[in-house]
């Protein structure tokens, strides 16, 4: 049950993002900008087909844009003006779907201005995006149903939610099993002492980071196996190689050994026709000779990725696997 502090809270966010800011450059701080990184042709044309006025009101502080995205249902959390939604509503095609839901009426109402606009941009006959004004803690109360998206995406929303066990456990009802959960948002390097917390612009006097997470809902099935896996190069924008995170790069054609849980995505995910997956032990056909990786260690903490990038160009994305149970997610 929501607290008094937590309506406070609610209404302090919407009076930032409904009133306070009108574009980007208006944010009082510059935790939540995108960093400039690479960003692939297709995406970079579907960024710049979104309507000005949409892309101005951005506050995002990443890329909540994953790989293998045709035909997909996806839901974003805090979807804001819709500069996400109506980028991957391009990106999914006709027969896929983009569910926006913003707890700001004001930017709901700016997303739902620009539908017709973006779809004639797109050529699309009928609109395959849909914006809700809603909480992302309570996603029953806004009709979405169990099982339904095959990816939910979130930019810099989930941190501002005081109930983020709630959100989590909301995400894993309403993924299919494989589906993912792919989000950018800002962490902390200490807990917050509560009256910085109550600050209603920083709530820190600390370290931030931001970092994109890739979590993925998975079968409750025995325990998985390392594997050696091979990519095919198929997926649009990435065709010679796929930085799937911070831990693995796969190119085309090339062997590759992956832990457990890498092995129990890639097989259990909408990333599987995209690998040739084989048993450690089992040596895979490859192109030119090329023989399996050694395993790194795995990083999962924003911070220490946020270290080596600083001394090196390291990629800004985390996999976090297994089975994403409610715990797990956590």
């Amino acid at each position: 049950m929501a607290t008094p502090r937590d309506a406070e809270i609610r209404k302090d966010v919407q009076t930032y993002y409904g009133k306070v800011l009108k574009k980007s450059t208006d944010l009082q701080t510059n935790v939540c900008v995108t960093a400039a990184r690479p960003v692939p042709q297709h995406i970079r044309e579907a960024l710049q087909n979104v309507h000005e006025e949409v892309s101005l009101r951005y506050y995002g502080c990443g890329l909540v844009i994953p790989e293998c995205l045709e035909n997909c249902w996806i839901l974003d959390l805090g979807s804001g003006s819709g500069r996400d939604c109506y980028a991957l509503s391009q990106l999914v095609g006709e027969k896929g779907h983009v569910t926006g839901i913003d707890m700001t009426e004001g930017q709901v109402e700016v997303a739902n201005k620009y539908i017709e606009y973006h779809m004639e941009k797109y050529g699309f006959q009928a609109p395959n995006v849909t914006f809700i004004h809603g909480y992302i803690e309570k996603l029953e109360e806004s009709g979405i149903k169990n099982e339904s998206y095959d990816i939910v995406i979130s930019n810099c929303v989930i941190n501002l939610v005081p109930d983020k066990q709630q959100v989590l456990q909301e995400v894993y009802r309403v993924l299919k099993n494989g589906g993912e959960l792919y989000f950018s948002d800002v962490y902390a390097s200490l807990e917050l002492p509560e009256e910085i917390r109550t600050h209603k612009v920083l709530w820190g006097d600390c370290r931030f980071v931001s970092a994109t997470y890739r979590l993925f809902k998975l079968p409750k099935t025995g325990p998985s196996k390392k594997c050696q896996v091979i990519y095919n190069g198929g997926i649009t924008g990435h065709e010679k190689e796929l930085i799937f995170d911070a831990n693995f790069t796969f190119k085309k054609d090339e062997a590759v050994e992956v832990d457990e849980e890498t092995a129990a995505i890639l097989k259990n995910s909408r990333f599987a026709q995209d690998f040739l997956i084989g048993p450690d032990e089992e040596k895979l056909p490859t192109c030119g000779g090329c023989t399996a990786l050694e395993v790194k260690d795995v990083i999962t903490d924003p911070f220490e990725l946020a270290g080596r990038s600083d001394s090196a160009e390291s990629r800004s994305s985390l996999a976090v696997g297994g089975c994403c149970s409610t715990k797990k997610c956590s």
